[in-house]
């Protein structure tokens, strides 16, 4: 079935420019109503699959396929299907909204009457009603990325492409657009880019971390917490002797490394790395329960996507363009 096929299917794409690789045989996925993150570092190759994606940008070589439509030989069939919002965000700064989103909707080839009703219909998604005939250019920034976004939307795309959409922005502006790519979201699919950590972790379900024009991790956002905290260290804030904790956890199975601290009064901070991932909390409530001792904190680690990028990351040589 047709609606079973994915949004986007990418197979080796290459894009070589004189004297470097932008991106290095990208393979990769997007279903139909997934929200997925480009995650990298500048020139780690996100911009450029993108332009690639919304045919603006020729590859090398590999292939790349939207809604079933090839990008390279059916590009206007592809662009039907997208709405794109690059990181300049290029808007006729003199042109008022109303006016620049009807512009645009005729562009993309809507009627005269169907290109009035998605205006209005775009204004109001995107919280735009109360500057609709106000000029671009004295606008915020934040109201211009919307604009940008209604742009996006405005002949009901089928995925949803966003290079950097909160960049510049103020943490108030952030959260509005943030919220606004959540609703997105339900009815959309959309593919986002960004080098900011907390962006995909807040609004997409699933991630792929680019490093110099490879991907180095795909897959869920708490999947991928999940595999890394597999080595989650467990800390313990225990009423105990150091030499009775030392004693009573020296020798335990599952247990690579243990540090014992001092912290006040009584307490001491036991630190233990698992050897092979075991999630060492139970173990560690049944010696303080044997003990009869006072236990007052018992944490897991957690990795944050920031974790993971430098954890994928680390070793490898300075990223590319």
């Amino acid at each position: 079935m047709e609606s079973a096929a994915p949004m986007i299917e990418v197979q080796d794409l290459t894009k070589r420019y004189p004297g470097r690789t932008a991106v290095d045989g990208l393979s990769f996925t997007v279903g139909r109503g997934e929200v997925v993150g480009f995650l990298g570092p500048n020139g780690a190759g996100k911009s450029t699959t993108m332009r690639i994606l919304a045919c603006f940008l020729p590859a090398t070589s590999g292939t790349a396929r939207v809604a079933g439509f090839d990008v390279f030989h059916e590009p206007d069939e592809v662009r039907r299907r997208i709405g794109y919002m690059p990181e300049n965000n290029p808007l006729h700064l003199d042109m008022r909204v109303r006016e620049y989103l009807k512009f645009r909707a005729r562009l993309k080839g809507l009627s005269w009457r169907r290109s009035r009703g998605q205006v209005d219909a775009v204004l109001q998604q995107c919280g735009l009603t109360g500057v609709e005939r106000r000029i671009i250019g004295q606008l915020s920034k934040g109201y211009r990325q919307r604009v940008g976004l209604a742009d996006a939307l405005v002949h009901e795309p089928d995925l949803i492409i966003l290079d950097e959409p909160t960049i510049g922005l103020d943490p108030h502006q952030i959260r509005a657009v943030r919220s606004l790519i959540k609703e997105l979201g339900r009815s959309h699919t959309v593919l986002l880019s960004t080098h900011i950590m907390s962006e995909v972790e807040m609004t997409c379900s699933r991630v792929l971390i680019l490093h110099q024009g490879r991907i180095l991790a795909a897959d869920r956002t708490e999947d991928l917490e999940r595999r890394l905290s597999m080595d989650g260290q467990v800390v313990a804030e225990i009423a105990a002797p150091e030499a009775a904790l030392i004693e009573a956890f020296r020798d335990l199975p599952g247990i690579e490394r243990m540090e014992v601290t001092e912290l006040d009064g009584e307490y001491r901070r036991l630190s233990l790395t698992p050897s092979q991932g075991a999630d060492l909390r139970p173990l560690v409530f049944g010696q303080v329960s044997q003990h009869g001792w006072v236990l007052r904190e018992l944490t897991r680690s957690r990795h944050s996507l920031e974790d993971i990028f430098v954890h994928l990351t680390q070793g490898r040589n300075r990223p590319g363009n």
